[in-house]
């Protein structure tokens, strides 16, 4: 996964869809660390729960042969929570996590990098400390499970088929 290049400018919907992408996918103990790092040691800032992390079920939908008709696959469990940041600015951000599982934790803390990242003062550091090692770390667990997964693809048309 690519990142997007950083502007001063608020960040689109787009950068903003990547970066969360990013920060659904990661492990907790990864963002967790790479949040503290990125916050040089320092305590996350305050925030008021506008949605404190909740579990649920989301349904997965599936399509026949991969592009025909839709069918309810099943359903998953996810995890959603919503902050607001405690800032004299009357504009203070909002920071919204989804991810697949039941981790509170990891909810919490996807959103507190999300509404962080908002911020103009903040933003370009986050994104070069926190999004781009996580979504390079991502982009290299995809490339070991496609290799591992091309390890043990088999080639039927090569069989002999003895008679």
């Amino acid at each position: 996964m690519s990142a997007p290049s950083v502007t001063a400018a608020s960040p689109s919907s787009a950068m903003r869809r990547a970066w969360m992408a990013v920060l659904a996918h990661t492990p907790r103990a990864d963002l967790e660390a790479a949040l503290t790092r990125a916050l040089d040691g320092a305590s996350p800032p305050e925030f008021d729960w506008l949605r404190p992390p909740e579990t649920g079920l989301a349904m997965v939908r599936g399509r026949v042969g991969g592009s025909g008709d839709a069918f309810n696959l099943g359903e998953a469990t996810v995890t959603r929570a919503t902050l607001r940041l405690r800032t004299p600015a009357e504009d203070a951000p909002v920071g919204v996590a989804c991810h697949l599982g039941r981790d509170r934790r990891r909810a919490e803390l996807a959103a507190i990098a999300d509404a962080l990242l908002q911020l103009p003062e903040q933003h370009a550091r986050l994104h070069v400390q926190l999004i781009e090692p996580l979504a390079a770390q991502l982009a290299e667990q995809r490339v070991a499970r496609r290799h591992e997964a091309a390890s043990t693809r088999v080639e039927f048309f090569t069989m002999v088929r003895g008679d």
